[in-house]
């Protein structure tokens, strides 16, 4: 393993025990790595707990899912993947709808990311288009993400950003300062 995976394999632990430290205990919710595709599993298997899976071992990933969490409502962290679809190869109307849906949370993302310090990298997410020129849709999360800032972050969310802040020394309150 290189010195780089290593890190990495390490961010993403931390990430995970920020947010068991941060959530676990009063909302019956942990994060766990290693999922070959995210999922969030309402509880409802007789353990009380929910779960979030993160893809493999990746700190971004933890990072965007933690975000789903902080954003979606208790109604929709009653269903599976809060109720929303997914499309792997999308054409360009598909995209654009995906798109629609994914800018608050990977502005949230993008949030928690400075808190860790980290670089924020925006995910088109589609096989189909690999080479999709982003840039429309970063500067849309950027201007999601200092709406967020400018009208006060969740309490879900301002209380996992000030712990990955706390853990890792960013200040999350920047976020509206990247592009």
């Amino acid at each position: 393993m290189n010195a780089s995976a290593s890190v990495d394999a390490l961010l993403h632990v931390a990430v995970e025990t920020v947010f068991r430290d941060t959530f676990t205990e009063s909302h019956y919710v942990c994060m766990v790595g290693g999922a070959d595709e995210p999922l969030y599993a309402p509880a409802g298997d007789g353990s009380g707990i929910s779960v979030i899976r993160y893809r493999e071992d990746f700190a971004s990933s933890a990072l965007h899912e933690a975000a789903h969490w902080c954003i979606a409502s208790r109604r929709r962290r009653q269903l599976v993947d809060y109720g929303y679809w997914y499309e792997g190869e999308r054409d360009r109307s598909a995209q654009k709808r995906f798109e629609d849906a994914e800018v608050r949370p990977q502005a949230l993302e993008w949030i928690f990311t400075v808190a860790c310090g980290l670089d924020f990298r925006e995910s088109a997410d589609n096989l189909a288009f690999p080479e999709t020129d982003t840039t429309v849709f970063r500067a849309r999360i950027a201007r999601a993400a200092r709406d967020m800032l400018s009208a006060g972050l969740s309490k879900r969310a301002a209380r996992f950003a000030d712990a990955l802040a706390q853990r890792f020394g960013g200040d999350w309150r920047r976020a509206a300062q990247y592009r």
